[in-house]
């Protein structure tokens, strides 16, 4: 009896580096950029760096403000900011999964934000834009558990909201022209 002779590994692994380049190579022609590379006319984490970002009022702006500076300025905030950022916030708190009782068992937080990114002196938004966010919680037979888990929901949703923001800030410098160094 004759016993087939195994596929050598190395035949396998060829294939797949061969895959992997042709891959590399179809990226860079259809004229892919990662959004954080240094390899364009800007370089967005520099240009992000450079946004101080205004306060937004309550508990939950507060946290996405804390995101956002975690975000956009990791090394802290910028002592000659070229742009400021302003984000105004709108929560809503909906109940759903209703029982036959009429207790709610269910709720979503909706959080609206809106911002525009502007110059530092001053004159018409370069960037205006809004995003939506929907987190849910359960509504427990514990009112302190409910509010943790309220609370946690509107943490999710400034995170959610935060990366958003940065993502798009970042790929609006990546699309803009250079901003003149002051000075």
């Amino acid at each position: 009896m004759v016993e087939p002779v195994p596929a050598s590994p190395y035949r396998a692994s060829i294939g797949r580096i061969l895959v992997i380049i042709t891959a590399l190579v179809w990226l860079g022609a259809c004229g892919f950029r990662p959004l954080y590379g240094k390899s364009g006319p800007t370089d967005a984490p520099a240009e992000l760096a450079n946004i101080e970002i205004r306060p937004i009022a309550d508990r939950v702006g507060q946290r996405l403000h804390n995101h956002l500076l975690d975000g956009i300025n990791p090394k802290g905030r910028p002592a000659k900011p070229l742009y400021y950022l302003s984000v105004s916030l709108q929560e809503n708190i909906a109940r759903l999964a209703v029982e036959k009782s009429a207790f709610a068992t269910r709720a979503n937080v909706w959080l609206r934000a809106s911002y525009s990114l502007h110059k530092a002196d001053g004159g018409k938004a370069l960037l205006s834009n809004s995003t939506v966010v929907v987190s849910s919680y359960n509504i427990l037979n514990s009112e302190f558990a409910t509010l943790m888990a309220e609370r946690d929901a509107e943490a999710r949703a400034a995170q959610e909201i935060g990366d958003e923001i940065r993502n798009r800030l970042a790929a609006y410098f990546r699309r803009a022209p250079a901003a003149p160094a002051k000075p």
